[in-house]
């Protein structure tokens, strides 16, 4: 029988007046593989943050190897060998892999000389345990996102972890990479290693996890074996009700009017070639690929981040240059960004003010001065369509949960009532329910005549909301899927078909 490593027991926080954990317990034992799911907002990054020592529970009892905590602090819970790997790594982005490995080893010995020999020693050591290969000498803000993740399950390693939490650590993965660090996670398990995997993607939960754990508005609803469970159940333990996908509606595109966009060999050298597609009114088309297709490179040009270097687009039959966002942008055309913390809203500022910031020049007075009711009147009319749940539109978005901040950044596109809405990864991080929601309204918004280009490698996403799916590979587009005329399977074996061109730097080998 394994032994137990850690144990939570009936640990409540407050903060304020909201109760973000009730009286929840949870175990790991040694060498487990436990899964952490719950929407946004049930109390998931809580519970992580006070069994690293970054919160204080109110109430509630903490045991690591056999050792009891009534409050932890951070450097006691590493000691004890608890890791957390957010999803930023907490990398140096300008250090090279072997510094970012070796950095903390070094800096415990209180040497003052660099030894380079020493640096690079630890990291090949290091790496080796794990059974990957990594380009010692390469700065880590170069690497794919799944390389560095590799690096942060390295230096956890090397702080001698007996528990690693992962923190939606496949966001922005391929399934390619998805596979390698299952992987990995299994050889950690065989080393004795326990792995708490938090994730909204549910298949992975099915597929990596051996005991499940889900939170619900700060309690725990549900502690099963993973064998126990399907993808229909963790969903309605999760929301507490059924999801309904069944629903969906699905405009047929007007075959017989002008394209609302229209590309016809469009080229950005490094990024794609050669590209042609049409974009029909009431129609959502989606684009997929593994990273590095030149997926998100097309999305960056159509939106006039990255300028295409020959080609034509035209809009509603009109040809357009598109040399700029604010070119796009006045044409009628929208972006939604799968990294929406870092480029799609103003954290610190009111959802009011990230609402309308796209529209702000229509609110100016004749003196020049922003019309604050008018503002207000418009920014409350999107939270209110859009279904934002919060108390008040003066709140900073920051204090959103993942999926009614990606309500916000779609509201801030839609006031401006584009022709063509780009979304890039629109779920991404955004937890079940949320996500079923945001799938009704691209349906609404392709019925309602906004053409939608809808860019994912998340293939139920895809079946759902698409009404054709095209395939790229290498920065050109190799196939086009009808929607009533393919199924999930066959999509994902041509997606994954399509692999091969890598999207990292490094050649990771799990072992």
């Amino acid at each position: 029988m394994a032994q137990e490593l850690l144990r939570a027991e009936h640990i409540t926080k407050h903060f304020g007046g909201v109760t973000a954990l009730d009286d929840v317990s949870l175990s790991v034992d040694e060498g487990e593989i436990l899964c952490l799911v719950g929407e946004n907002g049930s109390g998931k990054s809580t519970l992580i943050k006070i069994i690293s020592g970054v919160y204080k529970a109110d109430q509630g009892d903490i045991y690591i190897n056999g050792n009891h905590y009534k409050q932890l602090t951070p450097i006691e819970s590493m000691r004890q060998g608890i890791q957390v790997i957010y999803q930023d790594f907490s990398l140096f982005p300008n250090l090279t892999v072997a510094e970012n490995i070796a950095t903390n080893e070094m800096l415990s010995t209180g040497r003052f000389v660099v030894d380079w020999s020493e640096i690079y020693r630890i990291a090949e050591d290091a790496l080796e345990r794990v059974g990957v290969s990594l380009p010692l000498d390469v700065e880590a803000g170069t690497l794919s996102t799944a390389d560095r993740q590799l690096i942060a399950i390295v230096k956890a390693i090397l702080a001698d972890a007996r528990l690693i939490i992962m923190d939606e650590p496949t966001t922005a993965l391929t399934q390619k990479e998805v596979h390698a660090l299952f992987d990995v996670i299994k050889d950690l398990k065989e080393r004795g290693i326990s792995t708490v995997f938090v994730s909204h993607k549910l298949q992975e939960v099915r597929e990596i996890s051996e005991r499940t754990i889900i939170l619900r508005n700060g309690k725990k609803v549900l502690d099963r074996d993973a064998s126990e469970l399907d993808v229909k159940t963790i969903e309605y333990h999760m929301t507490g009700r059924e999801i309904d996908t069944s629903s969906l509606e699905f405009s047929e595109p007007r075959t017989d009017a002008t394209p609302l966009l229209r590309v016809e060999n469009l080229t950005l050298g490094r990024g794609f070639y050669d590209i042609s597609f049409e974009l029909m009114p009431n129609e959502v088309l989606g684009i997929t690929g593994l990273l590095g297709s030149g997926r998100n490179e097309l999305a960056l040009s159509l939106f006039g981040h990255l300028p295409p270097e020959s080609g034509r687009i035209y809009l509603e039959g009109e040809e357009m240059t598109i040399r700029s966002i604010e070119d796009a942008t006045r044409k009628g055309i929208g972006y939604v960004p799968a990294d929406r913390i870092r480029e799609g809203l103003f954290l610190p500022h009111s959802i009011s003010n990230n609402t309308v910031v796209t529209i702000i020049n229509s609110l100016l007075t004749r003196l020049g001065f922003i019309d604050e009711e008018r503002k207000d009147e418009v920014a409350e009319d999107w939270i209110e369509r859009l279904d934002v749940k919060t108390p008040s539109g003066e709140l900073p978005v920051e204090s959103l949960s993942g999926g009614n901040q990606q309500r916000v950044v779609l509201a801030k596109w839609l006031a401006n009532h584009p022709k063509v809405l780009i979304m890039n990864g629109p779920t991404v991080g955004v937890d079940v329910g949320s996500k079923a929601e945001i799938h009704h309204l691209v349906r609404n918004l392709a019925k309602e005549g906004t053409g939608v280009l809808l860019i994912s490698d998340d293939i139920p996403e895809l079946m759902r909301t698409c009404n054709r799916i095209l395939l790229m590979r290498r920065g050109k587009i190799v196939d086009e899927f009808v929607r009533e005329r393919t199924d999930e399977e066959e999509l994902n074996r041509a997606l994954v078909a399509a692999g091969g061109n890598g999207s990292g730097t490094g050649t990771t080998t799990a072992g």
